[in-house]
């Protein structure tokens, strides 16, 4: 270990204590972006937080939540940028949390709060890491870092790439860490290397006026079942996409990986326990686990139509609706998939199915060679002494494309503060102290190297 590294590590462990009171505070400020609620007084505090840990700091309006950028010169001329968001999911059901969302308690060694995990804890342990490489470096920074930390994550990031198309002097950099990371259930460091695309939309008909008694259902249309005559359409039992050239863009994994994902480690037990699973989509098992996030996604998220209170009431649903998303991966764009869509329901004689755009971001992934991976994976492997994971493509979304292309292609990883349990967007979200300090470390060893690159 260099004798930086030694300072790091003792500046992290002597002021741990100040960064997690930091993180309360924060996540004591509700900034749910669904609904609007306290997003602009996070904003201010965010602002306020940036400029305390020696960034120069803007806060730039955009059509929707305003994104705050703090920066700082560094003795090179490389930057690091680092994406953030300040916007968290709606706590709710409130009666599953066991201390209240919003007021973040410590318990057993962790700190529970809407949004600890995704992603106020990881904002403040990236501000923490540039304190811990400045006291190592005598005051100075190795490189330049931007931090941009948006309020839409949660609703899908509808401004942040126009935000960036329209900042790229601002935004000039050499690479990113984006907004979440941490350790697999086996203590190892996962490296994601991209995220696949997503279409949301709606799929709403209307067949009456209003709802009927359902004493007439033998002459009055159902708008329940002509929505799932159309639902069924696009998707087979065996979860082929039935949409006419779905696939047809739909890049496979390189031979690299493929390799990855031979080599990553299957949890195949943990994750039949954590969701009381009979059996995997397609009978998977195994390897067959870790490939299948190359395969595209259509799910339904929820169905809405007539009375769905206690009791009975028998009638006819005048209207239904459901929410779907696609997930996509590298080679799919959302544009084509929504087209797409609408020329299937239409061909299949469902052209009064009415679809809502509700939200989309392209795929984007990150050459597994790239010296900057082989940087944090290396890193990742002193703070952790355990061998770093590399992943190839998260199942998830997120808006790393909107930075990756416009930026000139830079490479994009992840090194956080999370874990495999944290329970990001579920009641109960939490972070583990330790996975706190570790991550604080990591950010900053990457910090401290990415000017040699």
């Amino acid at each position: 270990m260099s004798e930086a590294a030694r300072r790091i590590d003792t500046f992290v462990q002597e002021h741990l204590d100040r960064y997690i009171a930091e993180t309360i505070r924060l996540c004591a400020q509700p900034s749910v972006s669904a609904r609007g609620e306290g997003i602009a007084a996070c904003a201010d505090m965010v602002a306020a937080m940036l400029a305390a840990h020696g960034l120069q700091v803007r806060t730039i309006a955009t059509p929707g939540n305003p994104v705050i950028v703090g920066h700082a010169d560094g003795k090179s001329p490389r930057t690091l940028l680092c994406y953030n968001h300040y916007d968290v999911q709606p706590p709710e059901p409130l009666e599953l949390w066991t201390s209240p969302p919003f007021e973040p308690t410590l318990r057993d060694g962790a700190l529970y709060a809407r949004g600890v995990a995704d992603d106020k804890g990881e904002l403040v342990s990236r501000l923490a890491a540039i304190d811990a490489v400045r006291a190592a470096h005598g005051g100075a920074l190795p490189c330049g870092v931007t931090v941009v930390v948006e309020g839409e994550e949660e609703v899908g990031s509808p401004h942040i790439a126009q935000f960036v198309r329209q900042n790229l002097g601002l935004l000039q950099s050499q690479g990113a860490i984006w907004e979440v990371g941490g350790p697999d259930p086996d203590g190892r460091p996962v490296i994601a290397l991209g995220f696949r695309g997503i279409l949301s939309v709606e799929l709403a008909v209307q067949v009456m006026s209003g709802d009927a008694h359902s004493g007439s259902a033998h002459i009055l249309p159902n708008a329940a079942w002509r929505l799932l005559w159309a639902l069924a359409t696009l998707k087979d039992p065996d979860e082929r996409i039935r949409i006419p050239h779905f696939y047809e863009n739909a890049l496979p994994p390189t031979d690299r990986d493929r390799q990855i994902l031979d080599e990553m480690p299957v949890h195949e037990e943990l994750l039949r326990r954590e969701h009381g699973l009979r059996a995997f989509c397609r009978g998977a098992k195994g390897k067959e686990l870790n490939h299948a996030v190359f395969e595209p996604t259509c799910n339904i998220c929820g169905i809405t139509a007539g009375y769905q209170g206690p009791g009975t009431k028998t009638v006819i649903p005048a209207r239904a609706s459901a929410k779907v998303d696609f997930r996509l991966v590298p080679g799919q764009e959302p544009d084509e998939i929504l087209a797409g869509l609408r020329a299937h329901l239409d061909r299949e004689g469902y052209g009064d199915v009415v679809v809502t755009r509700l939200g989309a971001m392209s795929p984007a992934k990150t050459p597994a060679d790239d010296p900057f991976v082989m940087l944090t994976a290396r890193t990742g492997d002193e703070v952790y002494g355990r061998p770093t994971l590399l992943d190839p493509l998260e199942g998830g979304s997120s808006p790393s494309y909107a930075f990756s292309g416009p930026l000139g292609g830079i490479p994009v990883v992840l090194a956080g503060v999370g874990y495999w349990g944290s329970r990001a967007h579920a009641p109960d979200e939490h972070i583990r102290l330790d996975d706190f300090r570790q991550g604080i470390r990591h950010v900053a060893r990457i910090l401290e190297g990415f000017a040699e690159l």
